[in-house]
């Protein structure tokens, strides 16, 4: 798949992404979160807005959002979900700015409920909620026209521009992944902002790709069943995610498993145990 790559960002800057939108990138690195968290600062109708304010213990980072705010008044902050490297900081982030939180009408952790909840198709400060679950239970993107009226989809860790995500259940389902992928097929933003990595172009081209990817793997995962006898996941990984590198095995084992559950709910594969066999 055509994935993007960029420069090491400079830490605790703020960058101009687009017309009215910055980010300041959290100094977490990793394999499941390249170089770091994307927070974002949006001008909107109704003043400042801060997206996914980063990664808990990272101080730096906050003390970064609040320079790159420099005093003006923060009208929300919004969380895409709750996996701990976006919403870490949301507690002193709100305590230093006063500002609201926003985020899914059902947080999926219980450390965060939303001052304001959203559903799909909701719309705050000028931005449209989308509800994507399959990443996490309860995934929003967000849609934001800038100032140059150019559309553009905040997509978090749903649709990345530097990978694939990961599915990893029991908040990760693939089932729902496959239909949120699905709703993205046919928007027309121009681009993607995601929780980590550049800025995402014809992201439309993209989301095809992985929706393709995640049916080939799908297919290939059935087919194995079908050979007959069982299987548990990490057989089926090592069969299909054999390049795959060593730090990324564990994510690998647990997309398969997600796939599984798909299959499982569809009729088409049977748990026995700790292991799987063809329906």
């Amino acid at each position: 798949m055509a994935f993007l790559t960029e420069p090491e960002p400079q830490r605790g800057v703020l960058e101009t992404i687009l017309p009215g939108i910055s980010r300041v990138v959290a100094a977490n690195p990793g394999r499941m979160t390249y170089h770091g968290t994307n927070t974002y600062l949006i001008e909107t109708p109704e003043g400042l807005v801060i997206l996914d304010p980063g990664p808990e213990e990272h101080p730096e980072h906050v003390e970064a959002l609040l320079r790159a705010v420099g005093g003006r008044e923060v009208k929300y902050i919004f969380l895409s979900h709750t996996h701990h490297d976006h919403f870490g900081a949301i507690a002193e982030v709100k305590r230093r700015l006063g500002a609201p939180t926003v985020g899914y009408h059902t947080s999926a952790d219980e450390r965060f409920e939303a001052d304001i909840k959203l559903d799909g198709g909701d719309t705050l400060a000028g931005l449209h909620a989308t509800f994507t679950p399959g990443h996490a239970a309860d995934h929003l993107c967000f849609m934001h026209t800038t100032e140059d009226n150019t559309k553009v989809l905040f997509s978090a860790d749903h649709v990345m521009s530097w990978s694939s995500s990961i599915v990893s259940p029991p908040l990760g389902d693939m089932q729902a992944y496959f239909h949120s992928l699905e709703l993205l097929l046919d928007r027309d933003e121009k681009f993607y902002l995601s929780g980590h990595g550049p800025l995402l172009p014809a992201p439309r081209d993209l989301v095809k790709e992985l929706y393709a990817h995640r049916q080939v793997r799908e297919k290939a995962i059935a087919e194995e069943l079908a050979q007959g006898g069982t299987f548990d996941t990490y057989t089926l990984m090592n069969s299909l995610y054999s390049q795959t590198h060593p730090n990324l095995r564990r994510a690998a084992e647990r997309n398969v498993l997600a796939h599984l559950l798909k299959l499982e709910k569809e009729g088409r594969a049977v748990r026995v145990g700790e292991l799987w066999r063809a329906a």
